[in-house]
């Protein structure tokens, strides 16, 4: 969550959580004053004031009663109250979208900027990715280029779009679509639907007439986060006039102050069923409330980064780079490689908050963007075989030549040679910390 919209809750969460769990001992004092930080921290982060009203009158109520105070670890059991009714307030457990219908309706709304048509586009390529066949239907006919930006993406997304031009009414549009699904074997439509700058009655017309005649199986609202509390009121607006089934949560990267995202699903009822988390038509993950729950409180992710890595790096090849770590014969070309793989994955410091107890300083010399990237490849390019496959032989010399065939600076050159050794050095930790967890978890193995 690099900049993200709960780094400052998460921050904030995680500082008053710690000074429990320093004590040996919980007064009623103790718990009332934490509570206190816990309703600021809300407060600050711009939750719905309703939200953290309900929030804190529970955790007080729990946290007060003898499971906590005669424990005999009584902050873990208040931290892991806080986990709990975070996860209730983000929706308990994740929820699957619903695919019924020949074809499957799934009626994608929101406003001007949200992020829709990208959405949408990113949804046809996550139903693609689990063996459905989706046709993305261009249903925006208000906005010019709403059309073509959907084509564009679903051509990056790898999946069919329906759209066309001599059809002026978006109802009439869709039934076309529905019926060229039929025809062609695609069960899935994923509808874009027109936007506006704020709710009016005009779009809420269309999209109740779309609505009506579709009977989607989902009425799913993108939301951009980064908009505060005008993203609790527009899903209100939204689910009073259509019945929204899902909510869909966009720019999850920004730094917001994340309110929204905590209290949306509370205000609404709506469960979030996915994140956005980047530009890149992949960049769409389903939403599960209680991983998220944990990364807020530091807990890490271990599961979502797992999955992360299953999409960006192959198991023959995450094997090949494994034996190499193991036996050091890992060199620059598979540094260079796993990098760009790694890149895929998302930002590397977002990559380690998902691990339980580490912290952004572990990877201090890994952090590298996409213009860095170009810059390392140019560097590991402009050395020689012998250089890439034993970097220690890179004496002074070396370096000033690399740097001049690269177009960069001696410093870039070490900071190159930095990286690969605290990469080296990072897999040897959490090699080490995987032995430690399987001997706890699983010694018979």
């Amino acid at each position: 969550m690099r900049g993200g919209v709960f780094e400052q809750i998460s921050r904030r969460l995680q500082e008053i959580l710690r000074r429990l769990t320093g004590k040996g001992k919980l007064t009623a004092a103790d718990v009332d004053q934490a509570v206190r930080q816990v309703r600021l921290a809300l407060l600050e982060a711009d939750v719905h004031y309703r939200v953290v009203k309900e929030f804190c009158a529970r955790l007080r109520e729990r946290a007060v009663g003898a499971e906590v105070m005669e424990s005999l670890t009584p902050g873990q059991q208040v931290v892991k109250l806080v986990h709990e009714e975070l996860r209730d307030l983000l929706g308990q457990r994740s929820s699957e979208l619903q695919l019924e219908g020949d074809p499957a309706v799934l009626l994608v709304v929101g406003l001007y900027g949200a992020g829709k048509t990208t959405t949408a586009a990113k949804l046809g390529r996550w139903l693609a990715s689990k063996g459905r066949r989706p046709l993305l239907v261009a249903a925006d006919l208000h906005r010019p280029a709403a059309p073509e930006q959907l084509m564009r993406m679903a051509e990056q997304a790898q999946v069919p779009c329906f759209y066309q031009p001599g059809i002026a009414d978006p109802v009439a549009l869709v039934r076309k679509a529905a019926s060229t699904a039929r025809e062609q074997g695609r069960d899935v439509l994923v509808v874009d639907t027109a936007g506006r700058f704020q709710v009016e009655e005009e779009l809420m017309r269309e999209l109740t007439r779309l609505a009506d005649e579709t009977e989607p199986s989902e009425r799913l609202l993108v939301l951009d986060v980064m908009t505060g509390q005008e993203a609790v009121a527009v899903a209100q607006g939204f689910h009073q006039q259509l019945g929204l089934t899902g909510l869909i949560l966009t720019k999850l990267d920004g730094d917001a102050r994340g309110g929204a995202a905590l209290s949306v699903r509370a205000v609404t009822g709506c469960p979030i069923k996915f994140v956005g988390t980047g530009e890149r038509v992949d960049a769409l993950e389903v939403f599960h409330p209680d991983r998220m729950a944990s990364r807020i409180l530091g807990m890490g992710d271990v599961l979502t980064l797992i999955e992360r890595a299953t999409r960006a790096v192959d198991e023959t090849k995450a094997r090949e780079w494994e034996k190499k770590l193991r036996r050091d014969t890992f060199d620059l070309e598979d540094f260079l490689e796993q990098l760009k793989r790694v890149r895929e994955m998302g930002p590397l410091d977002e990559l380690v908050s998902m691990l339980p107890g580490w912290g952004r300083r572990a990877v201090a010399g890994l952090q590298v963007d996409e213009r860095e990237l170009v810059k390392v490849e140019a560097i590991i390019n402009s050395m020689t075989r012998e250089e890439r496959r034993d970097p220690d032989i890179i004496d002074g010399s070396r370096r000033r030549r690399i740097a001049a065939g690269s177009g960069t600076r001696v410093s870039d050159v070490n900071r190159v040679l930095r990286q690969f050794r605290e990469f080296k050095r990072l897999f040897r930790q959490l090699e080490e910390g995987g032995k430690r967890l399987q001997r706890r978890f699983f010694p018979l193995v």
